[in-house]
């Protein structure tokens, strides 16, 4: 039984929708990496209860360090993107949870560097707030150690193909890297929107809503480069048709990023018959019914859409294209300043 409600929402499942195609579904992902990071502070006494922890997010994560919070007795404080809806907004509220939410804009840059800065100007006003900081701090990894090792048991540790969406870099970055250190062949292929700077992105504009919680347009220290064999990118007319068709073929419900991550996972299986492909739905498609799913009569057919093969950046073109990435390092507009403490 367990003891707190973020241990259930936290625990993923594995679903083996079609021969060799696996789904790691979450309810919502970041519960996982913001309870092992708040209990690693908590137990090498760089934070105690009672003390707050402040971040930015621009939605799940935000809901991820409110439980995290809830269930050890700390407080919290979010600076909100402005796609925090009111359903999350309700929660963290109820939560105890702190939110201090960006005026909109249409600049994502613009909402992310706000966001930023008016932390450091809370730290600046009260120095004993720990800044969890998700995008920076590779205590976030920690909690990915556990479903590696899930996913190694029940995927008899063959040989795999992990697809998921890159934000803050935490979770493929850190699944792979634990996978890795168990001796598992592990392809990992990151997923970003267009317009992000993380793989060199950042050039190419998508016309319709941004992919939420996948990408930045600022540098974030968690994002491994060297860990990637391959880079989609997926603008949003593509992505929605990829979570229709994961709700429709497989009654999978799943967020957007998801729909873009299940569209590469089915191509690189055909890429590379005989591993296991995974990917990734990091959360469920409740903030999407609207925006996705209310679409889903002009959603294309799966089947009809397929990557450009770029040999380089200045290639990327919509609605879909794929790099081989192998190891490059970051661009220069994706290198960090600082990057952040915390051990693996």
């Amino acid at each position: 039984m367990d003891a707190h409600i973020s241990d259930a929402v936290g625990r993923p499942d594995l679903i083996r929708l079609d021969g060799e195609l696996v789904c790691l579904r979450f309810e919502t992902m970041k519960v996982v990496s913001a309870l092992a990071a708040v209990r690693h502070l908590l137990d090498t006494g760089a934070v105690r209860r009672g003390d707050t922890l402040v971040d930015s997010s621009s939605g799940i994560y935000a809901y991820a360090l409110a439980l995290a919070c809830h269930r050890y007795g700390m407080r919290c404080h979010i600076v909100g993107s402005t796609t925090v809806d009111h359903t999350l907004r309700t929660q963290l509220d109820v939560l105890g949870a702190h939110l201090e939410q960006m005026r909109p804009t249409a600049d994502l840059k613009l909402d992310q560097s706000r966001r930023v800065a008016r932390v450091r100007e809370i730290l600046r006003d009260h120095p004993d707030y720990h800044w969890m900081r998700q995008y920076h701090d590779d205590v976030h990894y920690l909690g990915y150690e556990a479903v590696a090792e899930r996913i190694l048991a029940e995927t008899d540790g063959g040989p795999l193909v992990l697809v998921g969406g890159v934000g803050s870099g935490a979770s493929t970055g850190a699944l792979a890297h634990y996978l890795r250190k168990r001796s598992v062949d592990v392809r990992l292929v990151g997923v970003q929107p267009y317009g992000s700077v993380t793989f060199g992105g950042e050039h190419v504009a998508d016309p319709e809503i941004i992919i939420a919680g996948i990408g930045s347009s600022i540098p974030f220290g968690n994002v491994r480069h060297d860990h990637y064999d391959t880079v989609h990118w997926v603008a949003f007319d593509a992505a929605l048709a990829g979570s229709v068709d994961l709700l429709r073929r497989y009654a999978v419900f799943a967020g957007l990023s998801t729909g873009a991550a299940y569209l590469a996972a089915r191509w690189e299986r055909g890429e590379d018959p005989g591993r296991t492909v995974l990917f990734i739905a990091a959360d469920t498609g409740h903030r999407y019914v609207d925006t996705v799913f209310g679409r889903h009569r002009e959603a294309a057919r799966v089947e009809d859409l397929a990557p450009r093969q770029v040999r380089g950046t200045d290639e990327l073109v919509l609605p879909w294209s794929r790099m081989s990435w192998n190891g490059s390092p970051a661009p220069e507009a994706a290198v960090p300043r600082e990057r952040g403490g915390g051990r693996r």
